[in-house]
C-alpha cells in the first residue's frame, strides 16, 4: 500500500434502520478501490441523516445513531460519526462532506515549525482524500429536478469524489452519461460491482417489521435486538 493515496469513505442517509447491505458497501467500495492500485481506505463514517429530514417513518436520530453504533461492533474500521443528527435543521450532503474533510484536515499531524509556530508539515500526497459512498439509487437521484442543486453535484463529484456500488436494475454508466455535470468528471466517480447480489431495503424491513416477520440475517443481531427492545417500526408506531 505505499505510495498510494489515502481515502476515506463517507456515507450519508436515513439508517432507519441500518442494514447488512449498508454495511457491505464499505466492503465492497474499498475493495474495489484496492483494486485501482491507486488509493488505500484508511476509514469509513456513516452519517445518519438529521431528523428534520421529515421522512415518512423515520425513528429519532438518537435510535439510528445507537443501531449504527451496535451494527459496527464487529468493524475494525467504520465509525458512525453522530455531527449531522445532531445539528438544528436538515444538512444537505454537501455541508456534509464539507464538515468531514476540514475535520480530517484538523487531524493531521502537526510540527513545530524554526519559529517555534505550529505548521502542518505533510506532504500532499499524505493528505486523506473524502469520498462520498452511495448506492446506485442515490446516483439515479441526481437526474431527479430540483431535489439536488447543479452547484452542489459539481462539488461533490469535483472537489472529492464519489464511489458508487451497483444494483440490478441500475444503469450507472447510463445516469452518467445522462448528466454533463457527472460526464465531465467521470474521472472521479468510481463505479464498483458487488460480486454477490444484494437486494436487501430498510424500506421492506421496516414493513416486514410493522407485520411482526423475522429480519433475522438481514440485520446484525444486535440491531434486531435494540429494534426489539425499543419497539421500534412497530404498526402501532408506524
Amino acid at each position: 500500500m505505499k505510495g498510494r493515496i489515502p481515502v476515506v469513505l463517507l456515507a450519508c442517509g436515513s439508517f432507519n434502520p441500518i442494514t447488512n447491505m449498508h454495511l457491505r458497501l464499505f466492503e465492497v467500495a474499498r475493495d474495489h478501490l484496492h483494486k485501482t492500485g491507486m488509493y488505500q481506505v484508511i476509514g469509513g463514517i456513516i452519517s445518519p441523516v438529521n431528523d428534520n429530514y421529515r421522512k415518512k417513518d423515520l425513528v429519532a436520530a438518537q435510535h439510528r445513531v445507537a443501531m449504527v453504533r451496535l451494527a459496527l461492533q464487529t468493524s475494525d474500521w467504520i465509525r458512525v460519526d453522530p455531527w449531522e443528527s445532531e445539528q438544528a435543521q436538515w444538512m444537505e450532503t454537501v455541508k456534509v462532506l464539507r464538515h468531514h474533510h476540514s475535520q480530517l484536515l484538523g487531524s493531521l499531524p502537526r510540527t513545530e515549525g524554526p519559529d517555534h509556530s505550529r505548521s502542518v508539515s505533510l506532504a500532499p500526497a499524505a493528505v486523506p482524500e473524502l469520498k462520498l459512498l452511495c448506492g446506485a439509487d442515490v446516483l439515479k437521484t441526481f437526474q431527479t429536478p430540483d431535489l439536488w442543486k447543479d452547484e452542489h453535484i459539481q462539488e461533490i463529484v469535483e472537489k472529492f469524489g464519489l464511489v458508487c456500488v451497483g444494483r440490478a436494475g441500475h444503469d450507472l454508466k447510463g445516469y452518467i452519461s445522462g448528466s454533463p455535470i457527472l460526464q465531465r468528471y467521470q474521472h472521479n466517480i468510481h463505479l464498483a460491482r458487488e460480486p454477490v447480489q444484494n437486494e436487501i431495503s430498510a424500506t421492506h424491513i421496516r414493513q416486514a417489521l410493522g407485520q411482526g416477520q423475522s429480519v433475522k440475517y438481514l440485520l446484525p443481531d444486535a440491531v434486531i435486538a435494540y429494534i426489539k427492545d425499543h419497539k421500534l417500526y412497530t404498526r402501532d408506531n408506524s
